[in-house]
């Protein structure tokens, strides 16, 4: 039986990182041209009403907060409930594609307002299952993070779940802020990040 040669500890490690290096690399490839909306350290390009958030970890009542690279937003205690949302700062005009990860709580209740706040305009993120109005997804994760990715071009948006339709041809204006809105229990997101098609 032969003992280990602690000699080797250093390089084994040193080619781990390497290793690690190389796929964090090739996956940041895999996006070239997406800049994120949300850095994961505090809510700057949000705003809360005229509010802007720049450098906040939380807003004011604390329905949107940063923690752990996460943006958790938590919803109403009221009945019927309070909804309120934070806006992009930036205005998006023309083509583009949005790509965002969210975890919902059981029973929970969001949405995602494209360019205006209108109910039209808006897609709904949810406990899917039991909340709806998607209810029929097979590859969505109970619990777990969800990849949502939204491609506009012109008016309409095509929008995904896990590489599952959810809308072919949602119509939105032409131009606008991102909006994520508060309404029930909490939902979560992260690696929220745009490709600009102009």
């Amino acid at each position: 039986m032969s003992r280990r040669d602690p000699r080797r500890t250093p390089h084994t490690c040193a080619v781990a990182f390497v290793i690690l290096t190389c796929v964090a690399a090739v996956t940041r490839a895999d996006e070239p041209g997406f800049a994120p909306l949300f850095n994961g350290k505090d809510l700057t390009g949000w705003r809360l009403g005229k509010t802007d958030l720049a450098g906040k970890t939380a807003s004011d009542g604390g329905r949107f907060t940063v923690k752990d690279g996460v943006l958790v937003i938590t919803g109403s205690k009221d009945m019927p409930p309070k909804m309120t949302e934070i806006d992009t700062v930036r205005s998006l005009g023309g083509d583009f594609v949005l790509r965002l990860e969210f975890r919902a709580s059981r029973d929970a209740n969001s949405g995602l307002h494209l360019r205006d706040k209108t109910f039209a305009h808006q897609l709904q993120i949810r406990d899917y299952p039991r909340v709806g109005p998607y209810k029929t997804l097979k590859a969505y994760r109970d619990g777990d993070w969800n990849a949502i990715e939204v491609v506009v071009t012109g008016n309409k948006a095509r929008c995904t779940c896990n590489g599952e339709l959810l809308e072919a041809a949602l119509e939105i204006p032409a131009d606008g802020p991102l909006s994520l809105q508060s309404e029930t229990n909490v939902i979560e997101y992260r690696k929220i990040r745009i490709k600009s098609e102009k």
